[in-house]
């Protein structure tokens, strides 16, 4: 009869805080097997060593490289992926021979551990069972006695080993962050808070709950002290003070056109960053609230108003986000919040704009990709230019084959405007060319279709559709799934 495996977490360092099961499962067992470098010693068994008995055989599973380099010509990971095996199949004779093995893994055996390599070779041939451990993240917030993430708060738990840009990524879309896997990584580490605006708020801790146990602020250590055994955190913000600044900033933040799937992870992070949240009240509801954030929403149609009250903030030290939908520089806010800052009274408030994605590309990526080539956006609402303009656009565009769309095609009080843009366009292009109709696009309410340009139906348009009208070059095919494509080939005829 088969033994069998245990994943034994040992926690983070300090004995004490093993659990009493795996207190348990370390003295019945026959084999225990732990991890170490070539040096010989390993961590995980000086936090067991008092529970070892004498009789027991120890499986010492040596890697065959850290830090340094090899001559394995699979590289690093070839090195490792040959060590894994054969470790694996070290324990299997044991556990073959009907012994009990019970693997010491610092931690949590499922958390960035080595234990989890043995897991995968084994636990199909043998009863395996894994003891939880207490992590590194949580000794590290008890250390530093401040909440790891609170109420609606998003927790990311990071390696450092991602690339810079990832890490920054990240760190600007979350609240709170752990990152692990420091030593080598940390300069990289702290580049990356720095670039998220996240420094300010980082800590250290290095050993937590081991001898030599250190807590710093993270922008005070210096980079060539820092061990493997140590992590980074961004701790809760729920009762974190605002900084106190003489001039804040305005940052004209676009969430896409539906909810949090289409936010940017730089759009995140300044909406969470943000003092004040100003917007018309539909976009702010996308926006998830939180402690000590507040909230000025406001009517569509007052977007003068509403940026020169977000400036205004601003010069009193606030960090305003204004909330746009689509993307803030297509038909959306960015162009009131700097027409508003351009005057001389706001000359010295910083002004921010970051990009989302537009109901354009959208709508497209939901139809197939109808704006391959060339194109022109062009919005039917008439309250801020004459028709006469949109007419001459329309044709202009239509004249030069290029694929059109069209915005604020119809609401309530606009009801003619998509039949008249349907016989502008009929002008210049055949019956049959391709118009998706895309309304709702990422919301509760989606729908897309395409349509002939001579039977689209204005009565079916509102303010929540989009339209996209091929150029003659555009094709629709139904796939063997029965949906629907529509694509704009990237190469044009000559002599078209």
């Amino acid at each position: 009869m088969s033994g069998k495996l245990y994943g034994v977490g040992l926690g983070p360092g300090d004995p004490s805080l093993m659990t009493v099961r795996a207190v348990e499962i370390i003295r019945e067992a026959d084999v225990v097997a732990y991890h170490s470098a070539r040096h010989g010693r390993s961590i995980a068994r000086s936090i067991a060593e008092k529970h070892l008995r004498a009789d027991h055989i120890e499986e010492r599973l040596v890697y065959p490289v850290t830090t340094e380099t090899t001559d394995h010509p699979g590289g690093y990971k070839g090195a490792m992926e040959e060590f894994y095996a054969e470790a694996a199949e070290r324990l299997a004779v044991h556990l073959e021979a009907g012994r009990t093995v019970a693997v010491l893994a610092e931690g949590d055996p499922m958390f960035y551990g080595s234990y989890m390599h043995m897991h995968k070779r084994l636990a199909d041939r043998f009863d395996t069972e894994v003891i939880p451990g207490v992590t590194s993240v949580s000794a590290a917030a008890a250390r530093l006695g401040t909440p790891l993430a609170e109420g609606e708060e998003v927790l990311t738990i990071l390696p450092g080993t991602l690339p810079e840009e990832e890490l920054t990524a990240r760190l600007a879309a979350t609240d709170a962050a752990v990152v692990m896997k420091l030593g080598r990584t940390f300069p990289k580490v702290r580049r990356a808070m720095e670039s998220s605006g996240r420094l300010e708020a980082a800590r250290y801790v290095e050993r937590a709950t081991m001898p030599g146990q250190r807590l710093a602020r993270l922008a005070e250590v210096d980079a060539e002290s820092v061990p493997y055994f140590s992590v980074a955190v961004l701790p809760s913000e729920v009762d974190a003070e605002r900084p106190v600044r003489d001039v804040g900033e305005v940052v004209v933040v676009g969430t896409g056109p539906a909810g949090p799937l289409w936010l940017t992870p730089e759009s995140r992070g300044a909406l969470a960053a943000a003092d004040d949240l100003v917007g018309y009240t539909t976009y702010l509801d996308r926006v998830p609230r939180r402690p000590g954030q507040l909230r000025h929403g406001s009517d569509n149609k007052v977007e003068s108003e509403r940026a020169e009250f977000a400036l205004d903030l601003a010069r009193r030290g606030r960090r305003v986000a204004v909330v746009s939908g689509g993307d803030p520089g297509v038909f959306a806010m960015a162009t009131a919040v700097l027409e508003v800052a351009s005057q001389d009274e706001y000359a010295d408030v910083p002004v921010r704009v970051l990009p989302g994605v537009t109901a354009a590309n959208a709508a497209a990526a939901r139809a197939g990709a109808p704006l391959g080539h060339d194109y022109a956006t062009i919005s039917l609402s008439d309250r801020l230019k004459p028709w006469e303009v949109i007419a001459e656009r329309l044709r202009a565009a239509a004249a030069a084959d290029l694929v059109l769309a069209l915005y604020n095609p119809g609401s309530r009080s606009r009801t003619w405007q998509v039949g008249k843009a349907r016989e502008l366009l009929l002008e210049h292009r055949a019956p049959d060319t391709p118009v998706v109709v895309a309304r709702d696009v990422g919301g509760s309410g989606e729908r897309v279709r395409i349509v002939r340009l001579a039977d689209l139906d204005p009565s079916e348009v509102d303010m929540r559709t989009l339209l996209l009208v091929g150029s003659s070059q555009t094709r629709v095919v139904r796939r063997g799934d029965g949906e629907q494509v529509a694509w704009t080939p990237r190469r044009y005829p000559e002599g078209s």
